[in-house]
């Protein structure tokens, strides 16, 4: 800090800084409603919305997103902790995972403590898996969900602040983070109350919101090879997430953080951005060299769904039941025309059977008087 932002400090003028929050959550008597848990359910419903509105534009339902969530998120926090309880041992495990660490603290999530790696990595086998069992192309549907992932942790970096993590070293700036006592590292813990520290959660979540705009716009403006998009987001998310990491401090005291490879001794988040962000540019070029170049595959790349499944095998479907019906209407009129046919058959057999057994009217009228005499004798 300069002296002058020291003076102002120390004078008590703390409104030049990003206060800290005022509680972590709300007591409800027998519950606690942790404003973190709250901020991740914001976000997921933020994405929802929002990928439901991009996957419908592209021919999509909001079923499909429905069904999507359901596993991107269960496996998502799955993978989240289990990053982090393994990246950041100490309270699990202890130091250097000695059996000095408390086990029960693993599932209290609502605690902090979700590695956005661990999230990416079984939330996208989540939103693979639905794909593969609702007939939804994975490149296709992972570019309409990223924006939305994107979102969302914009939104979820404010339950940091609640929980008074993700802070950098001290600064001097207009927008300098307080920082309790009781959540200080020991590193800084020596330093005046009124220190001011880098908001890292802050930068973080402008960064996300930042990319939300250019990742809305690439999806709304062009038309690329499937997947393109999302390779996009972890590229740019990645490239922040490095810059933001080398300001942290806030986990200086835990034993897994740093990890030094070829004399560079950087956090291990740095070197999971670094590698990821590799690996996202691999795939851009990847992509971006079999991009459609004729109209038939632009076709192609068009199609979110796999063959037979989505509105168009639905709307097939209904044709073809709509045919069936009208093949058995024509089959039951032809069946009534037949069985008419054959009434007016027998009719005419029976109307021909009744002329054959009546007398011949010329023969009865020929000869009245030999009638009338042959009568007569019959009876006498």
């Amino acid at each position: 800090m300069t002296s002058t932002a020291a003076a102002a400090a120390t004078d008590g003028d703390l409104l030049a800084g990003f206060p800290a929050p005022p509680s972590s959550g709300l007591d409800l008597g027998p519950i606690t409603l942790n404003f973190y848990a709250l901020c991740i359910v914001a976000g997921i419903v933020a994405a929802i919305l929002l990928t439901s509105r991009l996957w419908k534009s592209r021919g999509g339902s909001a079923d499909n997103v429905m069904d999507a969530t359901l596993w991107a998120v269960l496996l998502g926090i799955i993978g989240g902790r289990l990053y982090h309880v393994f990246s950041s041992p100490d309270a699990y495990f202890g130091p250097n995972f000695d059996g000095s660490g408390d086990l029960s603290l693993i599932p209290q999530i609502w605690r902090g403590g979700l590695g956005i790696w661990g999230a990416i990595l079984l939330g996208a086998v989540g939103v693979w898996f639905a794909c593969r069992r609702y007939g939804m192309k994975f490149g296709g549907f992972a570019d309409a969900v990223v924006p939305g992932v994107l979102l969302a942790q914009a939104i979820g970096r404010w339950g940091n602040w609640f929980n008074q993590e993700l802070y950098g070293g001290p600064t001097d700036l207009p927008w300098g983070l307080t920082v309790d006592m009781e959540h200080r590292v020991p590193q800084v813990s020596h330093m005046s109350e009124s220190t001011l520290f880098h908001p890292t959660f802050l930068y973080e979540s402008i960064w996300n919101l930042l990319g939300v705009v250019a990742l809305l716009f690439l999806y709304r403006r062009f038309q690329f090879k499937q997947g393109m998009l999302a390779w996009t987001y972890v590229a740019y998310y990645t490239l922040g997430r490095f810059w933001i990491e080398s300001l942290r401090i806030d986990e200086l005291d835990k034993s897994t953080q740093f990890i030094n490879i070829l004399g560079l001794n950087w956090r291990l988040n740095m070197w999971a951005a670094v590698l990821t962000f590799l690996v996202a540019v691999a795939m851009l070029y990847v992509l971006w060299s079999k991009r459609p170049r004729t109209a038939e595959q632009l076709a192609e790349e068009q199609e979110v769904f796999t063959p037979g499944h989505g509105p168009r095998a639905e709307i097939a479907d209904s044709a073809g039941d709509g045919d069936e019906d009208s093949a058995g209407d024509e089959d039951s009129a032809a069946d009534a025309h037949d069985t008419a046919d054959a009434d007016g058959e027998a009719a005419d057999d029976v109307d021909a059977e009744d002329a054959s057994s009546r007398p011949d009217p010329e023969t009865v009228s020929s000869d009245p008087r030999g009638q009338a005499s042959e009568g007569s004798a019959k009876e006498s």
